[in-house]
């Protein structure tokens, strides 16, 4: 697992944190194949019914979901008094157009209040075996 990231902040002070993540494609599909509760402990309903509709792409999915998670832990959790925070928190969705997209929930919302983050940008890719996000918080 890589290192969080340390604060960036221009010189107009817009961004607040960056964070990056890359975990094997083929480790996620095990964990959710045979580690008891691992999707439903990490995962939301709706990454979880967004994985079911991919079929033979659920590993890919969820392991670009999961590093997702991680990238966007990485740019906030430091901004937070508790410096940490529930990686379910984190719901990655599909937008429209099949992009990646961070659902502000309330939660959520309250702990980028509290980081002086008002959005969060993410990017996930996967090649061969390999899912790698980078996530903003500006």
């Amino acid at each position: 697992m890589a290192e969080a990231s340390e604060v960036v902040m221009d010189g107009a002070g817009t961004s607040r944190g960056i964070g990056v993540d890359a975990v094997t494609i083929s480790e996620i599909g095990r964990l959710d194949r045979e580690a008891d509760g691992f999707t439903a402990r990490t995962f939301t309903a709706r990454e979880q019914a967004e994985a079911a509709e991919r079929g033979a792409g659920r590993a890919s999915y969820l392991a670009g979901r999961f590093a997702a998670k991680e990238a966007v832990f990485k740019a906030l959790a430091h901004l937070t008094e508790a410096g940490t925070f529930d990686l379910r928190l984190v719901e990655t969705l599909a937008a429209d157009d099949g992009s990646p997209h961070v659902q502000m929930t309330p939660e959520l919302a309250r702990i980028c209040e509290q980081a002086g983050v008002r959005h969060i940008l993410v990017s996930i890719s996967n090649e061969a075996d390999l899912a790698i996000a980078f996530a903003v918080v500006v």
